[in-house]
Order: C-alpha cells, then structure tokens, then sequence
C-alpha cells in the first residue's frame, strides 16, 4: 500500500496496473481501490467504473475497450444491433455490456447460470465469448452472419492456446471472428497504451 502511495503522488508516474490474479493473502479490491483514478490504466476502479455506468468521460477497462475499437474499425452496426455477451466479469463482460448499450444495442448479458444459452446467443448479431471454457461456443449456437468475438484464453494440455469459440466451425457460419490467439489480445495492449497515454495527458500541467 505504501508503494501505491508513493506512485500515486511521483508525477513523473502517468499509469498504474496491477497484475492479477495477486496471491490470495493479498485483498485486490483494497490494492485497486489503492490507486488514484486518474493513473487507473486499467479501468477498474469503483471511480471508473461508476464514471462507465453513468456515461461518463473515464478510464476504461482495456479489453472490453479494445472490442469496441475493433467494431468500429470494421464498421460493424451497432445501433439497433442485438448484442450477447458470455461472461459477467468486472473486468470484461460487464464494461463490454454497458459499452454497447452506450454504443445502442440491445444488450443480454450471460453468466454460468444462464438457462437455454443456446436460444440467447443465436439470436445475437454480435456474439462476445469471455468465460474462460474451451469451445463453449460451437457452431450450433451462433446465428449465420453474426460477428463473434472471442475474448476468452485457455490453454489446453498439449500447451496450444484456444478460445471459448470452436474457431474452425463458427468461422463457417460466422460472417466475422476474432483468432485466439492474435485476436483481442493485441488490442488489449494497445488500449493500455492509448490509457496511459489519455492519463499522462490529463496529468500533464496545462499551459500558460
């Protein structure tokens, strides 16, 4: 906590991550609602997240922000569109639900509860994978020309590193999809940067 607190005040600092998962005698909710919003280049804190939720200017959480990019480089129709996304996490499914919400889709969030998975996800115009099982997503359950992204990373015991969508087959129904790897992830990077970037300039003394 110290550490943090000494971050917090350098003003030669610009961003602060903390990689999770942290050690289970660590708490991190305390060591993310340690850092100060404003070098929260990652998104999570509770100020961003409420700042997310209200539609307000803020740092947000980079993986679900890299989605969005991605939709909006291939012009991919949001408003209107029928949106699911699997996987209620804080850090991607949730943010990636209100993102698009935002954005004017209709948005149906899934958890590992969810009932008749199946019936949710074909109606999808835009299909997001983000729990962390492999080949959740078969073919079956994906509705022709849908865009599907999969956020999810798993590694099998071969070593070889699959998503939560069975790629080779929702790649024939599909009319867009994310590879895993080489998909989201880069995009992830590429949201840290552009966060840490946004911060260093919100920080950046204003000229006289």
């Amino acid at each position: 906590m110290s550490k943090l607190s000494r971050l917090n005040k350098d003003r030669t600092v610009d961003g602060i991550l903390v990689q999770l998962p942290l050690p289970k005698h660590i708490a991190e909710k305390t060591i993310i609602q340690a850092i100060a919003p404003g070098k929260d280049v990652d998104g999570f804190h509770p100020v961003n997240a409420g700042a997310l939720f209200t539609g307000q200017p803020c740092l947000k959480p980079c993986t679900p922000l890299g989605v969005m990019v991605m939709l909006e480089h291939h012009n991919t129709a949001l408003r209107g569109a029928e949106a699911v996304v699997v996987g209620a996490s804080n850090i991607v499914g949730k943010p990636l639900a209100m993102m698009l919400l935002q954005a004017g889709a209709t948005v149906t969030l899934c958890n590992s509860k969810t009932q008749n998975l199946e019936e949710k996800t074909r109606r999808a115009d835009i299909l997001v994978a983000a729990v962390g099982r492999p080949g959740l997503i078969s073919a079956e359950m994906v509705k022709p020309g849908a865009v599907v992204i999969d956020v999810g990373i798993n590694r099998l015991e071969s070593g070889q590193l699959v998503g939560d969508v069975d790629f080779d087959r929702v790649a024939r129904v599909a009319k867009a999809i994310t590879p895993v790897p080489g998909g989201v992830g880069p995009m992830t990077i590429a949201m840290l940067l552009q966060n840490t970037l946004d911060a260093a300039e919100s920080l950046a003394p204003s000229s006289t």
